[in-house]
């Protein structure tokens, strides 16, 4: 899988630029926490990826746990109306929370997200996420204490992103061909 997958139109980030940003994702994070009770979110199912380097690259003991949501709308952005299909099976409040996200582009479900994790009065809420799209004239509806990167407002896959539940065991983030997802 080391050569270009033929629906890609050209790699973004490499596997080594990758490893080179968990890392110092990771050194921030160790360094932030230091003496805290942190729990890392990761989203199902685009973040496992990002999630399952990223925990490795914390140098501090850390919990676990992930939450399912599905956001009604068309293919291509959120509406921001959020239904949880998996609910986080340990009990936040108190803990240090950090919620993994493989990329930020609009943010409206992670916005409500964040106002229901709040609701269980963590300690403290933050994002971390690996790429945050650069979507002209827009503003996220959240602003991450963690970015990987920021990436081109392209329709982006591999590392855990996928179009129709493909790409996603791509070892680098590449954009995908118009034609393949038109």
């Amino acid at each position: 899988m080391e050569a270009l997958h033929p629906d890609i139109e050209r790699v973004l980030f490499d596997q080594e630029h990758i490893a080179d940003i968990v890392k110092r994702m990771g050194d921030e994070i160790t360094r932030d926490y230091q003496g805290k009770d942190l729990v890392l979110i990761a989203v199902l199912r685009g973040a496992v990826v990002f999630m399952g380097d990223l925990m490795r690259a914390i140098d501090l003991p850390l919990a676990i746990d992930f939450m399912a949501v599905s956001s009604y709308g068309d293919r291509a952005k959120s509406s921001g109306i959020v239904r949880i299909i998996k609910d986080l099976d340990i009990d936040i409040k108190g803990r240090d929370v950090l919620i993994v996200e493989d990329v930020l582009d609009s943010g409206l479900t992670l916005n409500y997200l964040m106002k229901n994790l709040s609701s269980r009065h963590p300690a403290s809420l933050e994002v971390a996420t690996f790429l945050w799209k650069d979507v002209a004239g827009k503003q996220a509806a959240v602003d991450p204490k963690y970015v990987g990167t920021h990436c081109p407002d392209d329709f982006v896959v591999g590392y855990g992103l996928d179009f129709a539940e493909r790409y996603r065991n791509l070892p680098y983030i590449g954009v995908l061909k118009p034609e393949v997802y038109s």
